[in-house]
């Protein structure tokens, strides 16, 4: 959501209320059930674009260590907390479940991930989570941040293995910071490799190019689905903007059936 802030004019991406307004019509266009984010400074922003009287918030509880640098070197904007979180409707039922904290690797400014599990009226539940990767690896392993990404990449493939071994589906969905899609990506070889057996991987998107900015034809954000998730896969859309963007980044949406 591009440093989503809650106060107008404030972090890396200023917004007014148009803005804002903005934000929240492409949400009610999305009709989404459940709507995983990143960074969002605090529940309130995220309540300026996601009705509360519609979605619930459930975000990160990081605190992490307050630094506010300038954004990228440009002077007078200062950044704010960047955290993951979901937001679900209120008629859904789910449980919260304790933050992902082990995707920091013991840094308190790596973001960790917001975990619930859904649990659909006259369908079986689907345990998610959001989660936000460290930037700057989107392919290869040179780049100075791919040693903190590649630090994640186990800890990551524990939490998806785990999730495999018990008996309810699951999708892993958000900012990965990384071209998975990519022939041979070796992050993707590791976490698809269907052992156990659930722990066989599928991206909603599938083979698709990413048309969110023509600069970018590969997607860094995914809905990552279990073998079980899979099953139940119905559809995959890339949400583009009709207007300015009002994010650096588009939503991507799936539907999955009940069962």
């Amino acid at each position: 959501m591009e440093h989503l802030a809650e106060r107008n004019g404030s972090g890396c991406r200023p917004r007014t209320d148009a803005d804002y307004a903005a934000m929240r019509a492409y949400v009610d266009k999305l009709a989404a059930d459940v709507i995983a984010f990143q960074e969002v400074e605090s529940q309130a922003a995220a309540e300026r674009v996601f009705d509360p009287s519609i979605y619930t918030i459930e975000i990160e509880q990081r605190i992490g260590t307050n630094r506010k640098g300038e954004c990228g070197g440009r002077a007078g904007l200062r950044i704010n907390a960047q955290r993951t979180g979901f937001a679900i409707r209120k008629s859904l039922p789910f449980d919260r479940q304790p933050d992902f904290t082990d995707v920091q690797v013991g840094n308190p400014d790596l973001r960790s991930g917001v975990d619930v599990i859904v649990r659909p009226t006259g369908g079986e539940p689907v345990r998610l989570l959001s989660i936000h990767l460290k930037s700057g690896c989107s392919s290869g392993d040179t780049n100075a941040a791919c040693a903190v990404l590649f630090q994640q990449v186990p800890v990551m493939e524990a939490w998806i293995d785990s999730r495999a071994a018990e008996d309810i589906r699951f999708a892993v969905l958000g900012d990965f910071n990384r071209r998975l899609g990519m022939p041979g990506d070796a992050i993707w070889a590791d976490w698809d490799d269907a052992s156990p057996p659930n722990a066989e991987l599928s991206r909603a998107s599938g083979d698709q190019s990413a048309t969110c900015n023509p600069r970018y034809r590969d997607f860094i954000d995914f809905i990552v689905l279990d073998r079980r998730a899979a099953a139940n896969f119905i559809a995959f859309e890339e949400k583009t903007y009709t207007t300015a963007p009002l994010s650096d980044h588009c939503a991507v949406t799936t539907r999955l059936g009940l069962q």
